[in-house]
């Protein structure tokens, strides 16, 4: 039984990290799943974890009003310290780029136990932006055992930091399988649709997400001001779930509150905004798994960012980076509203962040990982066996010369297969080349009777 520790606390991690939860636990033979939330986002996270029916273990509820990025990190870092040692897991799982996330990796790595990272090896390949994000990931790198990778693209960012190719797969991203269970949950009437008698679809409805530390300020004026200008447009109706955050929410409803063509409602629970964005037109974005659920849905994602981690979308035509200038974000979507073509031809391009399978690529690696440390625990202890049996045996049994001889040799080889062993299973293959001559040597030796 492989015990599986989840680590997570903001609704973008738990999105990606359910599927995966319910794909371990459909296999209770193997996997013995473990759930911690730090509720860096209470109320958010609370809707996915009901949306998919995942009751958490362990609820750190580490967010406070007005808490500094130290003082969360801190608090996180000391409560899984506690957890850690009550769960006791093989491996503790951490998604994406948060604080939480960070924390997570590290509790981990301080406590001896290794880590499994989904979505590794997103960079902008500048530290500040996204803030704090950019180190979180690159941090989390340096922690991680195993390195679940959405695209070619990430992946080849870890090689060229270094890591090795061996800890890399490239599994597609887990927050397409869930988007894609719930899209087609909703066709299909087994998840209930939403009323949304606020919003008028026979209009090109354009849904707004906005809420990253880069876009506080200055930034956010200039997006407001760009959807105030789409919003003169007869034939649009833009819907703007806001987040909780008071830079965000405050702003956006001092600035968009009293116009008629601007719906502002409270944060949406997950169901509820995969419906929405499938029944919208078109979407402006700050948030990096909306770039990637979107064109799931066939919808063109405009990203109001100057830059961004998930550049392989970008590439494929699906999003455009508009960052926060006005006139940028406003000519793209007119592009998008005027020109049916234009419109047509972005819809339908291929997703390159999976094809909702990601959460079985992921638990099938991990079942591998602990399958192959097996075979190096088995490996070693067959080897220690054979030194104790054929080579540590009296004079009586061995020829004395060469048991003088080779004490040190035979010592050389034991250290060296213990401390392949201590590596993974790479360093105890690396090793067998060097101890099989001293193998095949001891299995040779001549009896005295």
């Amino acid at each position: 039984m492989i015990r599986i520790l989840f680590v997570f606390g903001t609704r973008p991690e738990a999105v990606k990290l359910c599927p995966v939860i319910e794909q371990m636990r459909a296999e209770p033979d193997i996997f013995d799943v473990r759930v911690c939330v730090t509720a860096q986002h209470r109320e958010m996270l609370d809707q996915v974890l009901s949306s998919f029916g995942v009751v958490p273990h362990y609820d750190l509820n580490t967010m406070q009003p007005g808490q500094t990025l130290l003082q969360s990190t801190g608090k996180m870092l000391a409560e899984l310290e506690a957890v850690l040692a009550d769960a006791t897991p093989d491996m503790v799982l951490v998604q994406g780029d948060t604080s939480t996330t960070l924390c997570g990796a590290m509790a981990a790595f301080y406590a001896g136990i290794p880590v499994a990272h989904v979505e590794a090896g997103l960079r902008t390949g500048d530290i500040r932006q996204p803030f704090p994000e950019e180190m979180n990931r690159v941090l989390v790198s340096r922690l991680t055992a195993l390195h679940f990778a959405a695209t070619k693209s990430a992946a080849m960012n870890l090689l060229r930091e270094g890591v090795a190719q061996s800890s890399i797969t490239v599994t597609g991203n887990s927050g397409i399988d869930a988007v894609l269970r719930v899209q087609l949950g909703l066709e299909s009437g087994k998840i209930p649709v939403r009323t949304w008698p606020e919003i008028n679809f026979q209009k090109k409805v354009i849904l707004v997400t906005a809420h990253r530390r880069e876009s506080f300020g200055p930034a956010f004026d200039r997006i407001c001001t760009a959807l105030t200008t789409l919003a003169q447009r007869e034939d649009v109706q833009l819907v703007y779930p806001v987040h909780p955050n008071p830079n965000i929410s405050g702003p956006a409803r001092e600035k968009l509150g009293n116009n008629p063509r601007i719906i502002l409602m409270e944060p949406l629970d997950y169901l509820s905004f995969v419906d929405l964005m499938r029944r919208s037109y078109l979407i402006l974005t700050d948030s990096g798994g909306v770039q990637e659920e979107g064109p799931s849905l066939g919808k063109p994602i405009l990203v109001m960012r100057e830059k961004t981690e998930r550049p392989e979308a970008v590439e494929a035509g699906t999003s455009t980076l508009v960052g926060s200038d006005v006139q940028r974000i406003v000519n793209a979507a007119t592009e998008l509203l005027d020109d049916p073509r234009e419109y047509a031809r972005r819809a339908c391009m291929h997703n390159p962040y999976g094809d909702g399978q990601a959460s079985e690529r992921i638990s099938a690696e991990i079942k591998k990982f602990f399958a192959a440390n097996k075979k190096a625990e088995d490996f070693s202890s067959a080897f220690s066996n054979f030194v104790e049996k054929n080579l540590c045996l009296d004079g009586d049994r061995l020829n004395g010369d060469w048991l003088n001889r080779d004490k040190t040799s035979r010592a050389t080889a034991i250290n060296e297969l213990n401390f392949a062993a201590d590596l993974g299973v790479e360093g105890v293959i690396a090793a067998k080349s060097d101890v099989q001559a001293r193998l095949d040597l001891g299995a040779a030796l001549p009896h005295n009777d």
